[in-house]
């Protein structure tokens, strides 16, 4: 009998049953015959639709909330007050998400996905009803953080039983779904934010999440049942001190990223006290998680050339995300000359593609496999990144757009393969660690981005203006927003020489992140597997699928 989600070990598999050859086709080679894991009667798929929207619902909480709050902070500010500490707002909840990650992962499964996603969406709904109630700027980050606290379980758990419900065959079809909803909720979240915080209150843009998390609640309480598994004699203890160290390392860490060079220089005390506590925390951390029974992050997160492999090409596609992300609507609306509105109908162009192209993927990697296929989307993402430095000057706004369009279609069949393929080649009690580890260094990937491409941007900005000083423009870098925001501010032709230092530094960002595609491609040759070890998947795994979904 075997454990739900997992498969008997085959001759020749690796840790945890990995035998060497799956329905990736390509490099990856076919699994043994069977019945895939969720296939069955029409039953089957209709009993698995409630389980499904609550996914989606949970995803775009999770998503829009990165996003909603950015245009109401005029009005946030004005009623609470702290400019000076504002983006916090965003640096808190970034940072919660991102250290909870890994201890999400490994708690559901030690106890199971369904009390890891009710916790994660309680604790968002009440971070949630406490930042409508806030009475001032740090009641208002505090419970910015304690929303965090339920995204990051949200984030994770959320993709972890997309896995457990969806065979190999099927997982494509709804990984698109995620991530449409995901890339929507995110470009939506601006408007939406700044709809209500003009026409009612910005304490509305966290009270509309409790009845949409409300129904996802009662979805998954009602309709998500895991199934029985054998339980060991003993239970290992929970590894609360490893956790607590991963928690304190990642948000120190974090801090220093999100805040060098921003709140501090970064040769400044506070940036190196932070790295250099960081760094101690980490040694610490590693002492602690070897002496661990049952690690918060294990060791084989690393030593399997699949999952490590993954993790580090993500990390590198999250350095890169920072281009089109963070710098690209600045371009947009400094360059190109557009609004706000337009400059976001410009980035949302990736965002229509992306979803997209994953939805097709499996077509390509059942073909010539998944490690191929990710190195075809991001060889194509590379060119791209290339080729936007070579846009004219100052050029029309579909040139950007088109490039984006091509990039979310690039990077749909990066990312996806991968995310399939490290979830198929682990079983349910791992499954929940290796989504996290994946997602959490794609999270570290962007705060690193953040902070990397933020002091290239600043430093070509600063050596263009030193090297041709805009007449009219006092007050260094700081100066520069409102100039472009106030163009009659300054001369036609010192404003078309501000246009250009801008142009010329978010080139090299877009430069920055063609070498962190390079990286991630150098990743997937000389670490990623040829072969990834896809677990063949049974019928008694497809049963326990079936009964989990089922009332």
């Amino acid at each position: 009998m075997t454990t739900p989600g997992t498969a008997p070990r085959t001759p020749g598999a690796g840790p945890g049953g990995r035998a060497g050859g799956g329905p990736g086709g390509g490099d990856e080679g076919q699994g043994p015959a069977g019945r895939p894991e969720g296939a069955g009667p029409a039953a089957t798929a209709r009993s698995r639709r409630p389980v499904v929207a609550a996914l989606m619902l949970g995803m775009g909480l999770a998503a829009i909330d990165g996003t909603i709050v950015a245009t109401a902070v005029p009005q946030i500010v004005g009623d609470l007050g702290g400019f000076a500490v504002f983006s916090w707002l965003f640096s808190g909840y970034l940072l919660a998400v991102t250290v909870t990650l890994p201890v999400y992962g490994k708690l559901s499964d030690t106890f199971g996905r369904k009390p890891v996603l009710i916790t994660g969406i309680v604790l968002f709904l009440a971070g949630s009803l406490l930042c409508a109630a806030a009475w001032n700027m740090a009641a208002l980050i505090a419970f910015r953080v304690v929303q965090g606290l339920g995204g990051g379980a949200l984030q994770g758990t959320v993709q972890t039983i997309a896995a457990d419900l969806y065979p190999l065959k099927e997982r494509p079809r709804i990984q698109a779904r995620l991530s449409t909803v995901w890339a929507t909720s995110s470009v939506a979240g601006p408007a939406l934010g700044g709809l209500l915080a003009a026409y009612a209150d910005w304490r509305w843009i966290f009270l509309v999440n409790l009845p949409v998390g409300a129904v996802a609640l009662l979805l998954v309480v009602r309709h998500l049942h895991e199934p029985v598994r054998p339980r060991p004699a003993t239970r290992p203890p929970v590894d609360w001190a490893g956790s607590l160290a991963v928690f304190a390392t990642g948000a120190l860490l974090l801090t220093a990223l999100v805040q060098g060079g921003v709140a501090w220089p970064w040769i400044s005390a506070p940036s190196l006290g932070l790295l250099g506590a960081s760094a101690a925390l980490a040694v610490l951390t590693v002492v602690i998680e070897r002496r661990a029974a049952e690690p918060v992050i294990p060791g084989w997160v690393w030593r399997r050339r699949t999952i490590a492999s993954v993790n580090l090409a993500l990390g590198a596609m999250g350095l890169l995300m920072v281009a089109p992300t963070v710098f690209l609507p600045t371009y947009a609306q400094s360059v190109l000359g557009l609004g706000p509105i337009a400059a976001g109908f410009v980035l949302s162009a990736m965002t229509l593609s992306w979803p997209v192209s994953a939805a097709f993927a499996d077509r390509i990697y059942n073909r010539v496999g998944f490690r191929r296929t990710a190195i075809t989307g991001m060889t194509g993402a590379l060119l791209v990144l290339l080729a936007f430095p070579l846009l004219p000057f100052p050029g029309a706004a579909w040139h950007p757009a088109l490039l984006m369009l091509l990039l979310g279609a690039a990077l749909g069949l990066f990312q996806l393969p991968l995310i399939v393929a490290v979830q198929s080649t682990v079983g349910w009690s791992e499954r929940g660690t290796t989504t996290a580890s994946v997602l959490f260094c794609r999270q570290v990937g962007q705060s690193l981005g953040a902070a990397l491409f933020g002091a290239v941007a600043n430093g070509v900005l600063a050596s263009r203006l030193a090297s041709a000083p805009v007449p009219g423009l006092s007050g260094g870098l700081d100066a520069v927003p409102h100039a472009l925001e106030d163009p009659a501010a300054l001369s036609a032709a010192a404003s078309d020489r501000l246009r250009r230092a801008v142009d010329a530094a978010v080139d090299h960002v877009f430069v920055g992140a063609a070498g962190a595609a390079v990286l991630a491609l150098l990743v997937l040759v000389l670490v990623a597997p040829r072969r990834f070890p896809v677990l063949p998947e049974h019928g008694a795994a497809a049963a326990s699928r079936d009964r989990a979904v089922k009332d």
